[in-house]
C-alpha cells in the first residue's frame, strides 16, 4: 500500500466556541494522507485507476467551507468519514491547523487516524 498526500490545502470556515467566532470565518490549513494501492495506476496511466486528489481537494474545501463545527475534532471526523465514504480511501490520516487560534503559537490543532492502517 502507498500514500497519496495533499498538503497545505487552505480554507476559510466558520469554527470555534467562542461567540465572536461564529461570525467570521478563519483559515484553516489541512493534510491529508490516504492509502491507495497505485499499482494500477502506475501501470495504466490512467487517471480513472487513481485515487484522485484535485476532486478530492475540492470536495474536502466544498465540506469544510461550507461546515460551522464549534471543535476541529469534529470537523475533522466529518472531513475524514467523507473521504473514506466517497473516495473510497480504506485508511487516512488528517491534520487541520487553525493558524493565529493561540497568539503565542504559530499553529494548533488536531490530528486524526480513521480507518485500519495499512
Amino acid at each position: 500500500m502507498n500514500i497519496v498526500y495533499i498538503r497545505g490545502l487552505r480554507a476559510q470556515a466558520v469554527i470555534g466556541v467562542y461567540d465572536w467566532e461564529r461570525d467570521i470565518r478563519q483559515p484553516l490549513v489541512l493534510d491529508l494522507e490516504m492509502a491507495s494501492d497505485t499499482t494500477r495506476a502506475a501501470a495504466s496511466d490512467a487517471l480513472a485507476h487513481a485515487l484522485d486528489y484535485a476532486a478530492i481537494s475540492q470536495r474536502v474545501l466544498a465540506l469544510v467551507e461550507a461546515s460551522e463545527y464549534q471543535l476541529l475534532e469534529t470537523l475533522a471526523e466529518a472531513v475524514a468519514g467523507m473521504v473514506r465514504r466517497e473516495f473510497g480511501v480504506s485508511w487516512l490520516r488528517l491534520r487541520i491547523g487553525k493558524p493565529g487560534a493561540v497568539a503565542e503559537a504559530e499553529d494548533v490543532g488536531v490530528v486524526i487516524e480513521a480507518g485500519e492502517r495499512p
